[in-house]
């Protein structure tokens, strides 16, 4: 038999029978990947609550030809927190669903990409507040976007390709970034951006997903909701696929 072990996050699940599932799972050394939890249905099973979503197990499986099998799984982190918490589990629900629309054919980045889920679930766990379960996902998006190379361009005007200082600008999802004041009288983008926000962007995306910066400390939670939306609408053209998480998370983060 061809097993193996990996350490992966659970992200769905389907029913294939009365008594098994199978588990869509995001793992550190092969990407997206599904395994059959078998008899997980069943009272006594030895899988049970380790094959919940949103949990992070070490796992062992058997390669199958069209499917692997789970046979053991330990958990690493079953992100308690977030269960208490709607507005939690709203949020860990979105940042699940963008690695799964992003991660076919992701292997070769597969370690950064389960890292970055890891931590920003822990986040989004452990926070105390809305403003930073939002900080912990604006910058697993900025993150996201960068290692699958659809970076936000935030220095340079997408059009002169001069840099944009201390002033405002005009923010276009569709073209990937910002646009100055004069070359957007000719493009009439209507998403006007403040500096500040451009800036506390830039300190999301450059900075340790651990490290809090000043940007953090006194970004508002109305500020984070703007940024937040913004880069979900251009993850939203870049995957060609909208967020069924976002409608829900509108009701519930506001």
């Amino acid at each position: 038999m061809n097993n193996y072990v990996t350490e992966a996050i659970n992200l769905k699940a389907y029913n294939l029978n009365d008594a098994d599932k199978i588990i869509v799972m995001y793992s550190k050394e092969n990407g997206l990947i599904k395994g059959v939890a078998k008899g997980i249905k069943k009272p006594k099973s030895k899988l049970g609550a380790r094959m919940d979503l949103l949990v992070a197990n070490s796992l062992q499986l058997i390669k199958g030809r069209s499917m692997d099998t789970i046979i053991q799984a330990h958990t690493l982190n079953h992100f308690r927190k977030t269960r208490e918490d709607i507005n939690k589990l709203m949020l860990s629900s979105y940042v699940s669903e963008v690695v799964m629309n992003f991660g076919e054919g992701s292997e070769s980045a597969s370690k950064e990409i389960y890292n970055l889920l890891y931590k920003a679930l822990s986040k989004i766990s452990e926070s105390d507040n809305k403003k930073d379960m939002l900080i912990a996902a604006i910058k697993f998006q900025l993150k996201m976007l960068l290692i699958m190379g659809f970076c936000v361009e935030l220095d340079t005007c997408l059009c002169c390709r001069e840099q944009v200082l201390d002033e405002d600008m005009y923010f276009s999802a569709s073209m990937g970034g910002i646009i100055c004041k004069e070359c957007n009288e000719h493009l009439g983008v209507k998403l006007k951006m403040h500096h500040k926000i451009r800036d506390f962007l830039q300190a999301m995306l450059q900075f340790d997903f651990d490290f809090e910066s000043d940007y953090d400390k006194k970004a508002t939670e109305k500020v984070c909701q703007v940024c937040f939306d913004l880069l979900d609408e251009y993850i939203k053209i870049h995957t060609n696929k909208r967020q069924k998480s976002v409608k829900l998370l509108k009701e519930f983060i506001s």
